[in-house]
């Protein structure tokens, strides 16, 4: 998996907690949290998309400042609940975003009623310790190109939308640095290895999206076996 998927959070069911849980909407660049501030909340994207991220003065320069991208269903900031710890990421809209906020006191509450909903977060937890240790093996071993086919699939997987019979357009609507941190890799070499997937038939890359043409051969610079173009039923938004 791409660095990207390792944060991404597994998606909770907020039909018993919805009553619990505030409605936020906001556009490109808002903040949702910083890092270091105290961890007072958990959220779940309901539309839209977020990049958690840490400032780049905090890590070497070539690991990459995105850690994550999450979308419709993905929830975030569980941890410094779990171990009354600061935020250790800044999470940021990366488009217009709505999110649902489950605060301190409704989460122990709901925690301790719900034992279905701590199992969810046991396994994310476990999923995404297994997933980051992944992440790292990616960046010793994956060239960049691969590393830019994985994040498609990653993408693609949340943003999904068909355009025509074999083709898929995912409207990722990041920055061409935003998708390279993502990556982590140079602007300059992603951008070389979106030209290489290009010439090879597999996706179509313009600013703010990616039309994919053949996802056989974009799995196979991913290294992946699965071929399937996403489902668009399955990105549906929490109602």
């Amino acid at each position: 998996m791409t660095n990207g998927a390792s944060l991404e959070g597994t998606a909770i069911s907020v039909d018993g907690l919805r009553a619990a849980m505030t409605r936020l909407d906001l556009k490109r660049g808002d903040v949702v949290f910083a890092e270091g501030s105290p961890g007072d909340s958990l959220f779940v994207v309901q539309t839209g998309a977020v990049k958690v991220f840490r400032p780049r003065t905090v890590q070497r320069s070539t690991s990459p400042t995105i850690l994550a991208i999450l979308g419709p269903g993905d929830h975030f900031g569980e941890m410094s609940l779990l171990n009354g710890e600061l935020r250790t990421a800044t999470v940021t809209a990366v488009r217009a975003t709505t999110l649902l906020e489950l605060t301190r006191d409704a989460f122990d509450h709901e925690l301790e009623a719900n034992s279905a909903l701590a199992a969810t977060l046991m396994r994310d937890l476990a999923r995404r310790i297994r997933l980051s240790s992944n992440a790292v093996a990616e960046l010793v071993y994956a060239d960049v190109p691969s590393r830019v086919a994985r994040a498609i699939v990653v993408l693609a997987e949340k943003f999904s939308v068909s355009t025509a019979p074999g083709e898929t357009r995912v409207d990722h609507q990041l920055t061409q640095s935003e998708l390279a941190e993502f990556v982590g890799a140079a602007r300059e070499s992603v951008n070389r290895a979106l030209g290489i997937l290009e010439r090879a038939g597999a996706i179509v890359a313009r600013p703010g999206f990616v039309k994919v043409t053949n996802y056989e051969r974009l799995h196979a610079y991913a290294g992946l076996s699965a071929v399937r173009a996403p489902d668009p039923g399955d990105l549906a938004s929490i109602p």
